[in-house]
């Protein structure tokens, strides 16, 4: 970890914020969360139902730990960790909008951490990078922050597209983009009802 992540660590740790196991019936607190964090930071997140499913499922099979961090008993931060044999994947993190200044985050990832340890994983992958190391990137804030926390970027070749029908794929790719826009508008709208925001 960087200087600056070991020092808000232990901030949120003098601070009095803990991490703790969240129970499966907490879920749909954790996703209400969620979507704040999505709202406030501008992102799209699907309905409800598909991550209380993704959960409750890994839940049950051993292969989810979600952490919950907490400041006076309130609930301020999570993130679900995945875990299989010697991998273990951040890959939902959630906030409120209290209580930032304590750093529950960086906590909450130390506890991940240590968490995966425990489920005997050699790698931790925070999951997620911009596709340009640049701050006009709206990924460039998440990535400095995993960055903070010893973080080592990885690029894998990625999707590859095989395009067999080249008028058909001329139009996917230009009418998809647009179709999927609307949706993502769409989607954005019921999440900021979803919490009243």
């Amino acid at each position: 970890m960087k200087q600056k992540s070991r020092y808000n660590l232990r901030l949120a740790q003098r601070s009095g914020v803990a991490v703790r196991t969240a129970r499966p019936e907490e879920f749909p607190e954790l996703y209400r969360m969620y979507a704040e964090t999505s709202v406030r930071d501008h992102f799209v997140i699907r309905a409800e139902e598909y991550y209380l499913s993704v959960w409750q499922r890994f839940s049950a099979a051993g292969m989810l730990t979600p952490l919950v961090a907490e400041f006076d008993g309130q609930k301020i931060a999570g993130l679900m960790l995945f875990h299989f044999q010697k991998t273990a994947w951040y890959l939902y993190g959630m906030s409120t909008g209290l209580h930032r200044e304590k750093m529950p985050n960086n906590l909450l990832q130390w506890e991940a951490m240590r968490a995966a340890r425990a489920h005997g994983c050699e790698r931790y992958d925070l999951w997620g990078a911009p596709d340009v190391f640049d701050e006009s990137d709206s990924m460039f804030g998440v990535f400095r922050f995993k960055e903070g926390l010893g973080a080592e970027v990885l690029r894998t070749c990625g999707a590859w597209d095989l395009v067999i029908r080249p008028l058909g794929y001329t139009l996917y790719q230009q009418i998809l983009p647009r179709i999927l826009n609307v949706l993502r508008r769409n989607r954005n709208a019921e999440t900021r009802q979803e919490i009243g925001a």
